[in-house]
């Protein structure tokens, strides 16, 4: 009997002996964090489901070359990844990303109390922050979502992505730097 409670390998043993429910207990663990990662990548929130569920697709169809003994979502984000990069490629264009899309707090409304012109300001660097992750590359955007949005740590980055540690540190390093230009440069 498959369940929640079943571990990643034991999932996958159980689909690759016939199982499909088995696969199930897969998707549903990880479908909104693949969908977020995709989100990353793609900025586009149709574009970000369709690419995650085609990378579930995938990964069922290529779960014999799995290797049960490591962790499952690292191998299915490489999968995830390169479907984003390859479409992204085939598009020849950037998806406006959307910063509404990460939940972040809203600023308050005109009639609340605290509607002083800082509210204004909330709103016009919301803007700028949003216009400036568009123009990043889609690594870029990748690691400061999985840094700031999801708040992964350097380690759980690094084993997501199938990086070292300090290629995540770099990474995000070089990111910040390219979101600050950006972000000065719509100031001007």
């Amino acid at each position: 009997m498959v369940d929640m409670n079943t571990d990643d390998a034991e999932a996958v043993s159980l689909t690759i002996a016939g199982d499909k429910e088995a696969f199930a207990v897969i998707v549903a663990r990880y479908t909104e964090r693949a969908y977020r990662m995709a989100l990353y990548v793609l900025g586009n929130e149709q574009d970000a489901m369709d690419l995650s569920q085609d990378a579930f697709i995938r990964a069922y169809r290529n779960l014999k070359r799995f290797d049960v003994s490591r962790p499952f979502f690292p191998w299915f984000a490489t999968i995830l990844r390169n479907l984003c990069y390859n479409f992204l490629r085939r598009r020849k264009r950037k998806q406006a990303y959307n910063i509404e899309d990460f939940q972040i707090a809203e600023p308050s409304s005109p009639s609340s109390p605290s509607s002083a012109p800082s509210s204004g300001i909330a709103v016009e660097t919301k803007v700028a922050l949003n216009k400036a992750l568009s123009k990043l590359s889609p690594q870029d955007r990748e690691i400061i979502g999985k840094f700031y949005f999801e708040q992964l740590s350097y380690a759980e980055i690094a084993t997501e992505l199938d990086i070292p540690i300090g290629t995540v540190m770099s990474r995000l390093y070089y990111a910040r730097r390219h979101l600050k230009d950006r972000m000065l440069k719509g100031e001007r």
